[in-house]
């Protein structure tokens, strides 16, 4: 099956935090093989509000998002990607909080989520969709959510690469840790007791599994597919390419019993 590659570089146009939603935003997309490859980003903005006007820690609030062409017009049409027409992905500063979550479309211009946030302080928002005959799109903004912060961790690398996670062994082998090189990323699920491998994941949002990668300041995006999206462990191989030196952290996501899990990792590149 043909490697497929998301490699989106929100880049320099995320330069400073915003204190509230609404401010457009776009990303650049770099050439990364992939159906979401391109250079989309330079032809569509978007908008993030809150519904009340702001975020407040460990309340659930109702997040909009509009997407507009360059003529400031809302866009309509999506293509269905992995099963949605848009994936939302939030982090917070440090990188220790992550979701996945998926907005729905209104069908009057506007995509709509409820969510929450664990704590005050700055989170990037990374809104991933494919405009209807278009290429994939990243589009990203900072926002302030108001309530008690916490301290910032550095985001370090792991000496180790296995992870316990609900009752699973997760490892990951890396074939390159070089800038700009083609790297396969291979995760082999166990189950924690037995150390027998787990052959019968399930799909996830249409494949055995997802992996997202941010690098340390959240400037560079990649949300990478599998080699073999029908492939039900215990192995399930992704193949990118990290486009700069530094600090990335990984999440894996997979589904075993009904059960999404996520695995997250932090790696240096050199």
């Amino acid at each position: 099956m043909k490697h497929r590659i998301t490699l989106m570089i929100t880049g320099v146009l995320a330069l400073g935090l915003l204190a509230a939603c609404g401010t457009s935003k776009e990303s650049v997309a770099g050439d990364g093989g992939h159906d979401t490859g391109g250079h989309a980003g330079h032809n569509y903005h978007a908008s993030f509000s809150f519904a009340s006007g702001k975020a407040k820690a460990s309340e659930n609030t109702k997040l909009n998002i509009k997407v507009t062409d360059t003529n400031g017009q809302a866009v309509h049409d999506f293509e269905w990607s992995h099963e949605k027409l848009m994936h939302l992905i939030i982090v917070n500063k440090d990188l220790s909080y992550f979701n996945h979550i998926h907005p729905v479309w209104d069908g009057k211009g506007t995509f709509t989520v409820d969510t929450s946030f664990p704590s005050g302080g700055e989170y990037k928002l990374f809104a991933d969709f494919v405009p209807k005959g278009g290429s994939g799109t990243t589009l990203s903004e900072w926002v302030k959510v108001e309530g008690v912060t916490k301290p910032l961790e550095s985001v370090k690398a792991d000496a180790r690469l296995v992870k316990v996670v609900d009752g699973k062994e997760v490892a990951l082998t890396l074939s390159s840790t070089k800038a700009k090189a083609e790297a396969k990323l291979t995760f082999t699920i166990k189950d924690q007791k037995t150390k027998a491998g787990i052959s019968n994941l399930e799909q996830y949002l249409g494949a055995v599994g997802h992996v997202v990668i941010l690098s340390e300041d959240a400037e560079q995006y990649l949300h990478v597919h599998p080699m073999d999206e029908k492939a039900s462990g215990p192995a399930a191989a992704f193949m990118t390419a990290f486009p700069n030196p530094g600090t990335y952290k990984i999440w894996g996501q997979f589904q075993h019993q009904g059960k999404v899990f996520t695995v997250p990792y932090v790696i240096e590149i050199q």
